[in-house]
């Protein structure tokens, strides 16, 4: 009788199912995309270098955030929370705005986690300093480039976007503010 090679196979594929597995939970892949359109005039607020939709374009989306540690790595955007900022509408965690002179952020739907971590602190390293600051608002990564979005692509799944106090604290020079490389945990 000849030696089939089945159980070779056999451990290929299980080999093959482990570390696909194992990449897997590590990762966080697209889980759609939308299409650009264009902002009625006026529509989009450019306040802090935003990015407007472009017509036609396709813009991925993401219901996950890479896992959270005691060093996350993310990459700090600025925001406006005030009223009438590029940040939109009022705070996802309780309706309301906040001044830009408060250290507060909106984190990825992945991390935002269904409101998991509204009004909890987080600590933000960069620059070499830290700063605490509070989550109340999500960056959508799931959707963008309608009225409710400022007109405003998706947020990438790695972002904490924050308001101008935490660019101060964190010491950057505001001709640098938009985005750093910084890590972040739960306070």
């Amino acid at each position: 009788m000849r030696d089939s090679g089945l159980p070779y196979l056999l451990f290929l594929s299980v080999l093959f199912l482990t570390f696909s597995l194992d990449v897997g939970g590590q990762s966080c892949q697209p889980s759609g995309k939308i299409i650009g359109k264009k902002s009625p005039p006026g529509q989009c607020n450019k306040e802090n270098d935003s990015d407007c939709c472009v017509q036609g374009k396709f813009y991925p989306t993401y219901t996950c955030s890479p896992p959270v540690s005691g060093n996350t790595k993310a990459v700090l955007t600025i925001n406006s929370f005030q009223k009438g900022g590029d940040g939109g509408g009022p705070s996802e965690c309780d309706n309301q705005y906040h001044s830009d002179e408060t250290p507060v952020v909106a984190l990825s739907t992945g991390w935002f986690n269904r409101r998991s971590r509204c009004h909890k602190h987080i600590r933000i390293h960069g620059n070499g300093r830290n700063v605490l600051a509070l989550v109340v608002d999500e960056c959508d990564s799931t959707m963008g480039c309608d009225s409710d979005h400022d007109y405003q692509p998706p947020c990438p799944n790695n972002i904490v976007d924050a308001s101008k106090a935490v660019w101060k604290a964190l010491g950057v020079p505001e001709n640098d503010w938009g985005g750093l490389d910084i890590t972040w945990s739960d306070a």
